[in-house]
Formats: structure tokens, C-alpha cells, sequence
């Protein structure tokens, strides 16, 4: 037995154990069978069995590596390593040594590399479990062959979950020589092959299968499956199936014995016959997970025979209508999860009308989150008597609280958020006497907090974010929450107010959201006695003392505070060693910087709008060359000077640098171009000088370089268009910037803002600035905030933009805002037509230049337009017509050009002053100069005007003989026979009676036919 108690103690020493859970293995303590984790035989006292799992979320893991002294233990039949964290190291072969083995567990222990195959030789193992392995070479755990476990023909349970077993072709053939085998667990293999025409499998003992979430080539149920006829739980969840093998769709028919049926993500589900041969033979089936499978309303019928269900998970589908009155006879069923489909013009009450009718209801969970409900919640939920989890989250529920919800006394969990619920909280919340869980945030509920919130015992989380209540909170809201360990209650206006002066809550929170309360004046002191806080919240409210040393002293566990929008005074002597994320932004912290100590941890550092002084130096660049996590740093808009320090090196992390608004000198360094990480740089409104050094062509992933309101001079590099092709905004403005625009700034595809205002440029404006995508509205532009950070938090960039000729400071919605500013500079030529192809513009403005030529005719195909600037400019010729389609047109200037006509007419146009005009000869409205009217003269007219002119005003006699000759000729031939013939006479004025009458009649007959008609 000394042997075994060496061998432990050897084993002992090869291990990393922080949290010492070995403590009892010392070697006074003779006997080693009493050591925590090892077990000895009864008869023999040998060792038999090492049991040292881990809770992996627990920290309390062992690591190091496994001492070969196992060997010494011959007995040994069970070893549990299970969830602690061997750092990727390969499991050594001779654990294929330990022969007496039966039970093996290396699951979720940070083991890497190949599996090695050795343990093939323990053949009297019955359990394998084998899970999460992985490797920092991504090929050394694909495994090319599994014949390895051939040899275990006596394993009971095996478990290979999260191995890539992408290239074991040879998978399928191996487990089916494994006849023992009850239960097999490979999820996320990585499997593509699945033999889909394999008719069946040895494992007549199967009942338990789990192939979930592999990714297998074929698309159809394998007919194998169906021979399992012993399996109780079968999960094929992820696997992708559309259909079934023709011949097989009976397939469930001979699966008498399933338990539980997991097939959410699987398309074949949807078949009206796969349920219905189902419902046939699921009297025994206890859950069935259908969700994101397709199903739709109509076929929810064929699943009435399935009375024993106890959970039915449906989310994600393509459900519309109630549940059917067929399924009210499923009065067994305790978990329903219709989340994610959608109903949006069914009351809550009809659609689970069927499940009302159930005399004894068994319902303990019920999820509809994100299912498009607009109904009110119905006072029959209070007949769900033993429900305990309830999801209506993200929905448009309206209405208030019904008071029957206080009956739920089983209720642990009650998800109502992202709603339109309004009114107050009812006074019977306090009647949940089980209550753990509660989430109401972002309503419409209002009025004050009551008081029987304090009642809620059991309660651990409280949501209560973003309402509209208001009124005052004392500790009778606290009173006997002694377990409350997250409390989120934001953006609501709330005053917290203690009747005693120093009150000592009962309960001991972790996170803290209490943002937008009225807390102040006095910073609160009763925050000291929650020592376990991680995370706290207090941003708006209303503190304006000092923060007391005693504060970050007592909060050894503080990783994340937001104390930003207040008034808080004084000097911050140093940063909190655990904080991760610090947001002291917007108060009124004075002195100089505290440093940052090598122990930081320290990823998102906001001192922003503060009163800090001195230099950069004393903070970033300590003695010490340990690499920092910082990658958010902003103190922009404080009293800081001198000149950025050159110690980058340290800080590799960072993506977001913001220090605009100070009065730092000098040149940027060169060391700037060593954070490959940096997306956003904002040096605005400083006093820099120099060139732009060439290292900052290695910040490649920049998106926001802005460096506005400095004295840098030179050319602009050609490097910032060819290196930096994911930039966004560029903000070069008010600067001291000499030469032409380089062309390669048109290899900036995504560009959205462009400012190169108030410098010295000069020469044409670049034709290629249609390659901008962005701004021609054929690229994605970002999202309305441009956030930079870690996962914990980061900080929203903002960039200060003069549009309208007014200088605001956009954040919210910086990726929104399309800007092109080429104003205040040298530039001359004309305005390119290509600029006319950006049709995602909001803002351009060419003023300040040396332009001539005319406005480019087609300017009305930028739509989006809201501000056009070309004024102080050589421009000429009509304002084109186009201008008046520009319907968001809202700022407009073209004055001090030379510009002629009349202004085109349009609402927006004719909206501007006069001064929008000025110095040019245009005319009509709205200036006051009115525009010529010309009267047209006939064209005929012009002719003879000019001929009379060239003929100095001579008689045209030509014209009159000819008139004279005409008029003798024409009276005569007709007149002259009348005359001399009597004949001619009587019958010419017989003819002029003839047509008389002829007339007449016709008006005669005409006016009959109307006066019968009528």
C-alpha cells in the first residue's frame, strides 16, 4: 500500500493545483484511502478509483501534466479528470497501461493532439468519454482512423463530442463492432459520411444516439436509423435532413421504445406523414424538439395522439394560427416553446385556448418569445397555477399587468421584455413568492416601484430597465430580497432615497445598473458593503462629491464602472488593478493622470470631458515593457499638453485612440505606426505639427483618421489611399496640407466622409472620385454607431463635421452621415461631372475656390442632397434646371460667382434668402431682381421687317398691277354674261332660291326629330 500512497503523492506533485484541493493528501496521513478523490477497495484496500472532476466555470481546476507513477496503481479502475485544464497537452500513451481500467473520463480537460491509440488495450473499459478535445495545430486532432476502438468490444458508453473526425472515413464500420455498445455521443464530429443505404447496424442495445450538429453530405435520413428499435433518445439536431429514403417514410413505426426525439434544423419533419406516423406509435414519447424544422399550422393535427408528451419545442417554424383544439387532450404536457414564429393578430387567449381546457394543467413552461403577438395579457393565466417559466419577451404585447398574475405562486422566471406594457406594476407581483427571475425592461410601464417588490425572497435578477417609473425607492423595496444578485434598473427616473442614515442592505449584489436614478449629491456609501460587485453602473446620476479612497478598497472584485455624465470631483490616484472597463467620462476630475500599474487589466479606459492635466507620459510610459490589454483609450477634451509620448510599444491592442481637444504640440511619432490593431485615431483640435511619418502606412486596418484643426503641412501621402482601403472618414480639415488631391485617394471605395476643407490644395479635383461606392450608393454603409472596443464595452467614435456651415459633433448616427468638403483650398478647373455620380451625398461643398465653368446639368441626380455649397467661387453660365428635383434640399449657396438667368423654379430653391444669391446676375424669385419677359414676333413678320429694311422702304409696283389685273378679271367673267343673256339671269337666281329652301327645310326636319325625340 506504501507504493500506491507514493505513487499518489508523485502524481501530487506533477499536478498545478491553486485552489489546493489536495490538501489532505500529505504524507503524514498514512492512509491515503481517506485523501480526498481517491477510493479504495473494501476487502483489498487497494486503490481503484481517482474521482477529480472540475466545475470548468468554477476556476478551481487542476493542470500540469499526468505523472507516469499511475502505473503503480494495478487496481485502478475509475479515473475522472473530467473539466479541468491541461493546456492542450497530448494524453500520454501509457495510460493503454492501466489494463484494469472500466471507467474513463478526460472530458473538457484542455487535452490537445492526437488521441493516442493506445488506449485500445484497455478492453475492459464500459465507458469512454473523450469530449472537447482540441490542439493549437489545427490538423494535429483529425483523425484519419478510429480502428483503435475495435478492440473495446465490451463498452457500454462512449462519448467523442467535439473531436474532429472529419477525415475518420472509417467511423461508421468501427462502431458497428462494438455490440455492447448502449450509449453513443458524437456531436459536432465533424462527420460528412453517413451510409444512408446501410439497411442496418449491429447495435441491438443502442439507446441512446446522439449524431447532433455534424454536417453529412447527404441530405436523407439514413435508413440504418430506423433499425435501432431499442433506442430511447435519439438528437439529430443540426444534421440537415430534407427528406426520407423512398420506402422508409414509415420509418418511426418500429421505434416503439422513443423516450426523447431531438430533430430541430431537419426539413423532413415537416411532412405531414413523418407526424402522423409518429403521433401513431408516440405513446410513450416524452419529448420532442421540432424546432426550425418548417412546420407550419396545418399539420399540427396529425400530433394529438402523443398524450404523453411532456415537452414540445416548436420555436422557429412556420406556425400562424391557435394551436388546434386536437392537441387540448396533450393535458400532460409541461414545457411548450412557440418562440420565433409568428402571430400577430391572435389574442394569447386564443392561441392557447386549447391548452386552457385541460381540468388539471400540468404547464410549467411557456415560451412565445419574438412570435409578433399585439394582444393583451388575458386574466386566464392565472389559471396556469403551476407554471414556472413564462417567455413573452420582444413582442408588442400592450396593455398593463393583469393582477391574476400574483395566483402563479410556482412562478421562478417571468420574461416580459421589449414589449409596449404600460401602467404600473401590480401590487400582487409580491405574491410570487417563488420568483427568481424578473425582466420587464424596456416597456412603457409607469408610475412608482411598490413597495411589494421587497416581498420577492427568492428573487435573484430584477430587470427593470428603460420604463418611464418615477417616484422615490427606500429600502422597503429591498426589504427581504436577500438573494438579489443582479439588479438593472436604468434609464427610468427614479430617486433612491434611505430612511436610515446608514443603511446596510441585505443582500449582496454583483452587477448594478442604476443609471439616470437621482443618487447624489453624496456619492453613495452603502455601495462599500457590496463586496462582491463586478459589475456597477451609475452613469447620470446626480453625484458631485469625491469618490472615497475607501470606495475601490472595498470592491476588490470591480471589473466593470460606469460613473460618466456626472459631476464628481477631485484626482484619481490610480486605476483599480481588476477593472476591465473603466468609464469616469463627463464629470469634473482635475490633476494629472493616474498610472497605469503593470498589474492592469485594464481594456477600455474613457477619462474623456474631464479637467485632467499635464502629459501622456506619466500614465503610458512606466518603467516596465509588459504588454498591456488596453485597446480603447480616450481622453479627448481634457487640459492635456505636451507632446504623445512614444511608448506604443506596450499598448499593441489598441483600436481606439482619442485625444481631440487638448493642447498637445509637437510632431506625431513614429511608434503611432506599430498599433496594427488601431481602427480609429481622433488628434483633432491640437497644436501638431510636421508630416505625417511614413510608419502610419502600417495601421492598415484604420477605418477613422481624423487630424482636423492641427498645423501639419506637406503633401497628402499617397500611402493614406493605397494602405488604407478600409477607411471610412477621413478628416484632414483645417490643416496646413500643400499640392494636388493624389488620385490614389480614390482607391478609398468606402469612404463616407471626406473633409479636406481650410487647407492649401490646389490644381483640378479628381475625376476617379466615382469610384467611391459608398457615396454612389452601391456599397454597405456601417451602421449608425461606430463602436469600438472589446467585448465588454468599447467607446461610440464621434468626429465634429461642419454641414450647413454650422460645426456639430456627430456620434449616434456617424455612420449615417455621407460628406464630401473640399472647401476653403486652391482648387480650380471645373466641377468634374463624375462628382454627380454620388448619389449617397448628403453634404457637398466646393466653396473658397478658384472653380470655373458651369454646375454640372445632371446635380439632380444626387436625391439625398441636403447641403450644396459652391459660393466664392468663378462658376458661370444658367443654374441648371435639375437643381429643382432636389427635394431635401435644405442649405444652398452659390453667391459671389458669376452666374446668369433665371433661378429654376422648386419649393426648396425659392425657400432661401436672398444672401444665398448675391454678386451673381440671376433673376426671379427669391431675390428681388425680376427676369425680362420677351415677347415672341411671328416669323413671317421678321422676313418682311428685314426685306424692308434691305430695300430702303420701295413701292412695290408689281404687287399692285398685279392686285388690279386680278380683281377685272374675276368681275367680269362672272358679271358679264348676267348682263347680256336673260337666260343665264333667270336661271342663276333660280338657283340661289333652290338652296334657300334646301336649307331651311333641313333646319326644319332636324328640330322635329329633336322635339319627338324628347
Amino acid at each position: 500500500m506504501d507504493d500506491e500512497r507514493q505513487a499518489l503523492l508523485d502524481f501530487k506533485h506533477a499536478l498545478i493545483d491553486e485552489a489546493n484541493r489536495h490538501a489532505s493528501w500529505v504524507p503524514d496521513m498514512k492512509d491515503c484511502c481517506t485523501w480526498t478523490g481517491i477510493v479504495c477497495d473494501n476487502i483489498t484496500g487497494h486503490v481503484h478509483s481517482i474521482h477529480l472532476p472540475a466545475n470548468e466555470y468554477s476556476k478551481q481546476w487542476l493542470s500540469g501534466h499526468l505523472s507516469p507513477s499511475l502505473l503503480n496503481l494495478k487496481q485502478i479502475r475509475h479515473l475522472d479528470l473530467s473539466g479541468n485544464y491541461f493546456g492542450g497537452i497530448q494524453v500520454p500513451s501509457f495510460m493503454g497501461s492501466l489494463g484494469n481500467l472500466r471507467y474513463l473520463n478526460l472530458s473538457r480537460s484542455g487535452f490537445g493532439g492526437p488521441i493516442p491509440p493506445q488506449l485500445g488495450n484497455l478492453t475492459e473499459l464500459r465507458i469512454l468519454c473523450l469530449p472537447s478535445f482540441y490542439a493549437y495545430d489545427t490538423n494535429e486532432n483529425e483523425y484519419t482512423s478510429m480502428m483503435w476502438l475495435s478492440s473495446l468490444r465490451l463498452l457500454h458508453h462512449l462519448d467523442m463530442s467535439h473531436v474532429d473526425l472529419s477525415k475518420a472515413i472509417d467511423w461508421f464500420q468501427v462502431i458497428n463492432t462494438l455490440p455492447s455498445l448502449v450509449e453513443l455521443h458524437l456531436y459536432d464530429c465533424q462527420l460528412s459520411h453517413i451510409y444512408p443505404h446501410v439497411p442496418s447496424l449491429n447495435l441491438t442495445f443502442l439507446s441512446v444516439l446522439d449524431l447532433s450538429y455534424n454536417y453529412f453530405t447527404n441530405n436523407f435520413v439514413p435508413r440504418w436509423i430506423f433499425s435501432l428499435t431499442a433506442l430511447v433518445s435519439l438528437d439529430l439536431a443540426g444534421c440537415d435532413f430534407h427528406g426520407l429514403i423512398p420506402g422508409s417514410f414509415d420509418g418511426f413505426h418500429n421505434m416503439t421504445s422513443l423516450e426523447l426525439l431531438r430533430v430541430p434544423r431537419n426539413n423532413f419533419m415537416s411532412s405531414s406523414l413523418v407526424l402522423e406516423v409518429l403521433s401513431s406509435i408516440g405513446g410513450n414519447l416524452i419529448l420532442l424538439d421540432i424546432s426550425s424544422c418548417g412546420v407550419s399550422s396545418s399539420v399540427l393535427d396529425f400530433l394529438h395522439n402523443l398524450t404523453s408528451l411532456h415537452s414540445l419545442d416548436m420555436s422557429g417554424n412556420q406556425l400562424t394560427e391557435a394551436i388546434p383544439k386536437s392537441l387540448g387532450n396533450l393535458c400532460s404536457l409541461k414545457h411548450i416553446d412557440l418562440g420565433g414564429n409568428y402571430f400577430p393578430n391572435i389574442s394569447l387567449t386564443s392561441l392557447l385556448e386549447s391548452l386552457f381546457q385541460c381540468k388539471s394543467p400540468s404547464l410549467e413552461s411557456l415560451s412565445l418569445e419574438s412570435t409578433g403577438l399585439s394582444c393583451h395579457l388575458p386574466d386566464q393565466l392565472g389559471q396556469l397555477i403551476y407554471l414556472v417559466h413564462f417567455q413573452l419577451g420582444n413582442n408588442s404585447i400592450v396593455g398593463g399587468i393583469p393582477d391574476s398574475i400574483g395566483r402563479l405562486s410556482f412562478l421562478r422566471s417571468l420574461d416580459l421584455h421589449k414589449n409596449l406594457i404600460l401602467g404600473p406594476i401590480p401590487y400582487s407581483i409580491g405574491q410570487l413568492s417563488s420568483l427568481e427571475f424578473l425582466d420587464l425592461a424596456y416597456n412603457q410601464l409607469n408610475g412608482s416601484l411598490p413597495d411589494s417588490l421587497g416581498q420577492l425572497s427568492k428573487l435573484n435578477i430584477l430587470h427593470l430597465s428603460s420604463n418611464l417609473f418615477t417616484g422615490i425607492v427606500t429600502e422597503a423595496h429591498f426589504a427581504k430580497l436577500t438573494r438579489l444578485e443582479i439588479l438593472n434598473g436604468e434609464g427610468n427616473n427614479l430617486i433612491l432615497r434611505s430612511c436610515i442614515s446608514n443603511w446596510i442592505p441585505s443582500f449582496h449584489l454583483w452587477g448594478l445598473s442604476l443609471s439616470s436614478w437621482d443618487l447624489g449629491p453624496q456619492f453613495p456609501l452603502w455601495l462599500q458593503l457590496h463586496t462582491n460587485l463586478i459589475v456597477l453602473e451609475m452613469s447620470n446620476t446626480r453625484i458631485s462629491t469625491t469618490i472615497p479612497e475607501s470606495f475601490w478598497k472595498s470592491l476588490p472584485d470591480l471589473q466593470y464602472l460606469d460613473l460618466s455624465q456626472n459631476h464628481i470631483q477631485g484626482m484619481l490616484f490610480g486605476i483599480h488593478a481588476p477593472l476591465v472597463f473603466l468609464n469616469l467620462s463627463s464629470n469634473k476630475f482635475g490633476g494629472e493622470l493616474p498610472k497605469l500599474l503593470n498589474s492592469s487589466w485594464i481594456a477600455v479606459l474613457d477619462l474623456s470631458y474631464n479637467s485632467f492635466s499635464g502629459s501622456l507620459y506619466h500614465m503610458l510610459c512606466t518603467n516596465s515593457e509588459k504588454r498591456q490589454q488596453l485597446g480603447v483609450l480616450n481622453m479627448g477634451n481634457n487640459n492635456l499638453s505636451g507632446v504623445i509620448p512614444k511608448c506604443w510599444a506596450r499598448w499593441l491592442d489598441l483600436s481606439f485612440i482619442n485625444l481631440e481637444n487638448n493642447k498637445l504640440f509637437g510632431r506625431i511619432p513614429q511608434t503611432l505606426g506599430t498599433l496594427s490593431s488601431l481602427k480609429s485615431l481622433n488628434l483633432c483640435n491640437n497644436n501638431l505639427s510636421g508630416r505625417l511619418p511614413l510608419s502610419l502606412k502600417k495601421l492598415r486596418n484604420m477605418e477613422i483618421f481624423q487630424l482636423a484643426g492641427n498645423e501639419l503641412d506637406g503633401r497628402v501621402p499617397t500611402w493614406l489611399g493605397r494602405e488604407f482601403s478600409n477607411l471610412r472618414i477621413l478628416n484632414l480639415r483645417s490643416n496646413n496640407f500643400d499640392g494636388h488631391i493624389i488620385d490614389e485617394l480614390c482607391y478609398l471605395t468606402i469612404i463616407q466622409i471626406l473633409d479636406l476643407a481650410d487647407n492649401n490644395l490646389s490644381g483640378n479635383i479628381p475625376k476617379c472620385f466615382d469610384n467611391f461606392s459608398v457615396l454612389s450608393g452601391n456599397g454597405t454603409s456601417s451602421t449608425k454607431k461606430l463602436i469600438y472596443g472589446t467585448p465588454i464595452g468599447g467607446s461610440v467614435a464621434n468626429a465634429s463635421l461642419v454641414i450647413k456651415g454650422r460645426e456639430d459633433t456627430y456620434s449616434n448616427f456617424l455612420g449615417l452621415v455621407m460628406i464630401l468638403d473640399l472647401s476653403s483650398n486652391k482648387f480650380s478647373g471645373s466641377i468634374p461631372r463624375e462628382l454627380m455620380s454620388l448619389r449617397a451625398l448628403q453634404s457637398l461643398n466646393l466653396s473658397r475656390n478658384q472653380l470655373t465653368g458651369r454646375i454640372p446639368e445632371n446635380i439632380g441626380d444626387l436625391k439625398l442632397l441636403a447641403s450644396f455649397d459652391v459660393s466664392l467661387n468663378q462658376l458661370s453660365v444658367e443654374l441648371p434646371v435639375s437643381l429643382s428635383s432636389l427635394s431635401f434640399l435644405s442649405s444652398f449657396n452659390v453667391s459671389y460667382n458669376n452666374l446668369t438667368g433665371r433661378i429654376p423654379s422648386s419649393t426648396q430653391l425659392q425657400s432661401f434668402n436672398e444672401s444665398d444669391f448675391l454678386s451673381n446676375e440671376l433673376c426671379g424669385d427669391p431675390i428681388t431682381k425680376s427676369c425680362v419677359v420677351e415677347v415672341p414676333v411671328p416669323a413671317a413678320g421678321r422676313d418682311q421687317d428685314e426685306e424692308e429694311n434691305d430695300g430702303a422702304h420701295g413701292v412695290d409696283w408689281g404687287l399692285i398691277i398685279s392686285i388690279v389685273i386680278g380683281f377685272i378679271a374675276g368681275f367680269w367673267i362672272v358679271l358679264a354674261p348676267l348682263i347680256v343673256s336673260s337666260a343665264w339671269r333667270i336661271t342663276y337666281f333660280r338657283f340661289l332660291s333652290d338652296v334657300r329652301f334646301m336649307f331651311y327645310d333641313a333646319i326644319s326636319t332636324y328640330f322635329r326629330y329633336m322635339f319627338h325625340k324628347y
